[in-house]
Protein backbone atom coordinates (compact mmCIF):
# COMPACT_ATOMS: atom_id res chain seq x y z
CA UNK A 1 0.00 0.00 0.00
CA UNK A 2 2.61 2.74 1.01
CA UNK A 3 4.69 1.46 -1.91
CA UNK A 4 1.91 2.38 -4.37
CA UNK A 5 1.27 5.74 -2.90
CA UNK A 6 4.92 6.67 -3.07
CA UNK A 7 5.34 5.43 -6.37
CA UNK A 8 2.23 7.62 -7.57
CA UNK A 9 4.31 10.96 -5.80
CA UNK A 10 7.24 9.86 -7.67
CA UNK A 11 5.50 9.58 -10.88
CA UNK A 12 3.63 13.25 -10.87
CA UNK A 13 6.99 14.70 -9.50
CA UNK A 14 9.14 13.54 -12.34
CA UNK A 15 6.50 12.96 -15.00
CA UNK A 16 7.53 9.25 -15.16
CA UNK A 17 5.29 6.06 -15.33
CA UNK A 18 4.90 4.43 -12.17
CA UNK A 19 4.95 1.21 -13.53
CA UNK A 20 8.18 2.22 -13.82
CA UNK A 21 9.28 2.10 -10.32
CA UNK A 22 10.92 -0.72 -8.81
CA UNK A 23 12.29 -0.86 -4.85
CA UNK A 24 15.94 -0.78 -6.55
CA UNK A 25 15.24 2.66 -8.76
CA UNK A 26 17.68 5.29 -7.65
CA UNK A 27 16.21 8.80 -7.32
CA UNK A 28 19.57 10.53 -9.78
CA UNK A 29 20.82 7.67 -12.27
CA UNK A 30 17.06 6.06 -13.30
CA UNK A 31 14.92 8.84 -13.11
CA UNK A 32 17.53 11.86 -13.17
CA UNK A 33 16.02 13.57 -10.08
CA UNK A 34 17.90 16.94 -8.85
CA UNK A 35 17.82 18.13 -5.15
CA UNK A 36 14.74 20.07 -5.70
CA UNK A 37 12.63 17.29 -7.09
CA UNK A 38 13.85 14.71 -4.03
CA UNK A 39 12.95 17.72 -1.81
CA UNK A 40 9.69 17.53 -3.71
CA UNK A 41 9.04 13.89 -3.56
CA UNK A 42 10.03 14.25 0.41
CA UNK A 43 7.16 17.09 0.88
CA UNK A 44 4.76 14.85 -1.06
CA UNK A 45 5.58 11.83 1.24
CA UNK A 46 5.15 13.97 4.29
CA UNK A 47 1.82 15.24 3.20
CA UNK A 48 0.40 11.70 1.74
CA UNK A 49 1.84 9.78 5.04
CA UNK A 50 1.29 12.58 7.75
CA UNK A 51 4.72 12.31 9.00
CA UNK A 52 8.15 14.20 10.02
CA UNK A 53 11.31 13.89 7.70
CA UNK A 54 14.80 15.15 8.77
CA UNK A 55 16.84 16.98 6.46
CA UNK A 56 19.93 14.58 7.18
CA UNK A 57 17.37 11.74 6.21
CA UNK A 58 16.13 13.04 3.30
CA UNK A 59 19.55 13.75 1.89
CA UNK A 60 20.54 10.30 2.65
CA UNK A 61 17.91 9.04 0.51
CA UNK A 62 18.89 7.31 -2.76
CA UNK A 63 16.59 4.66 -3.82
CA UNK A 64 12.87 4.22 -3.58
CA UNK A 65 13.37 1.33 -1.21
CA UNK A 66 15.18 3.56 1.29
CA UNK A 67 12.68 6.35 0.57
CA UNK A 68 9.72 3.50 1.52
CA UNK A 69 11.84 2.69 4.62
CA UNK A 70 12.36 5.73 5.82
CA UNK A 71 8.12 6.35 5.75
CA UNK A 72 7.80 2.94 7.53
CA UNK A 73 10.36 4.16 10.37
CA UNK A 74 8.72 7.58 10.48
CA UNK A 75 5.32 6.53 10.74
Amino acid sequence: MEFEKLKQIIAEVLSVDPNEITMDTTFVDDLGADSLDVFQIVMGIEDTFSVEIEAEDAEAISTVGEALELIKNAM
